[in-house]
């Protein structure tokens, strides 16, 4: 069953040292893999001459990964994802570089650098709670669309997409514990006339 979580809507930055190693995390929002491998790359183009850029990102309610970019095994990117996950984030992205100063962390102490890092960052960011919600279809004849949509628009749920076709298709969020009374709106909206579908789960702020 789908769960809240957070997320960011905007990125973020942070540096901190460690025993002279510098430790640069910065946080931006992903709402795919492809979006948050994106990021790494460039943050890798920005710092192509730091001793590593290790990476980490929770997509959706399955998508966890982390890269140690050459940091012993399990010393980086682990701790960053856990850093993101015990936190409740999901649909971001995290990557620490770090310029070696000198100095060996060992792996606790490297555990203890990246996941700092990412939390410490977090603590900056103003956080977006996502709850569960579904994405709810109303067909409409177009006798009835513009009403229908004055309405809707007038309402608490967010109107997505309208579609016309042989009726007008109104895609709406709707929260997960308010799909039956928005069935229930409608009906009485539309006298009855409407064409009430659920669609696919997703998330909306909340």
């Amino acid at each position: 069953m789908a769960q809240p979580y957070l997320t960011l809507t905007t990125f973020i930055e942070h540096e901190n040292e460690v025993r002279r190693s510098r430790f640069i995390c910065a946080i931006c929002p992903a709402g795919s893999v492809e979006q948050a491998q994106a990021f790494i790359a460039e943050r890798r183009r920005l710092h192509p001459s730091a001793t590593h850029n290790c990476s980490a990102y929770v997509i959706g309610q399955s998508v966890q990964k982390g890269d140690d970019d050459g940091e012993p095994g399990g010393t980086a990117g682990t701790p960053m994802v856990q850093a993101l996950a015990g936190r409740g984030f999901s649909d971001v992205v995290a990557v620490v570089t770090r310029y070696f100063g000198g100095v060996l962390l060992g792996a606790g102490g490297l555990v203890r650098a990246y996941g700092s890092a990412v939390t410490e960052t977090l603590d900056r960011a103003e956080p977006v709670r996502m709850v569960p919600a579904r994405l709810m279809r109303v067909s409409v004849a177009h006798d009835q669309a513009g009403r229908a949509e004055n309405d809707l628009r007038a309402s608490r749920y967010a109107v997505r997409e309208v579609a016309y076709g042989a009726s007008v298709v109104f895609s709406v969020a709707v929260g997960a514990d308010e799909v039956t009374a928005f069935g229930d709106w409608v009906a009485t909206l539309t006298a009855g006339r409407a064409l009430v579908e659920a669609g696919p789960a997703i998330h909306v702020p909340g």
